[in-house]
């Protein structure tokens, strides 16, 4: 396993369309190898998720986990999940407001209106079907990582500029407030 460097705002690759894969691609040793790398280098960097085109590979692939965090220690857990080539449908409505980052664009949040419910589709890393629904806030997390995957950014979707803030900003004015709205909504939703 190798660690890859993350791609910052500003590089073109970060606004690229990601291309699908085939089944036969997916189980070749060099995108397996390549699976092995996405996933360490988001454990390194301590993210919730990292998409491949994050570190310079325009395919179809993002992984998402939430453990013990320090960075997110208000997060629900995920179980490392790999999906390959996802398409995300949302369910109803109901939207909740995400204060969000990226680890493309360092030292910098916002807040980002996500849907309460999607549905996912799309294969593991073995190319077995996956079709779930993903409810609250890892339904959010579930959704900055497929952006990547078309081209999008958190900062495209940050609803009102003025909740722009640096990490420290944020730890200081903003995340014991969002931690309570993040219990709030796990405690309703379950997730």
């Amino acid at each position: 396993m190798t660690l890859r460097k993350i791609a910052q705002v500003g590089h073109p690759i970060l606004r690229e369309t990601a291309r699908h894969l085939s089944r036969e691609e997916l189980a070749s040793e060099e995108v397996q190898s390549f699976i092995d790398d996405l996933v360490e280098t988001m454990r390194d960097a301590q993210g919730a998720g990292l998409a491949a085109i994050q570190i310079y590979e325009s395919i179809s692939i993002c992984a998402i986990e939430v453990g013990d965090n320090p960075r997110y220690p208000y997060k629900p857990k995920v179980p490392l999940t790999i999906l390959v080539n996802p398409v995300i449908e949302e369910l109803g409505d109901e939207r909740f407001n995400n204060y969000e980052g990226c680890l493309s664009v360092p030292n910098l949040r916002g807040v980002v209106s996500r849907s309460m419910r999607i549905r996912i589709r799309a294969w593991d890393r073995h190319g077995n079907d996956i079709d779930e629904e993903i409810v609250g806030i890892t339904a959010g997390t579930y959704q900055h990582e497929v952006d990547h995957l078309n081209g999008s950014l958190f900062l495209d979707r940050v609803t009102e500029s003025k909740t722009l803030c640096t990490w420290d900003a944020f730890k200081r004015f903003y995340e014991a407030e969002f931690a309570e709205s993040v219990r709030a909504i796990v405690e309703r939703v379950g997730s």
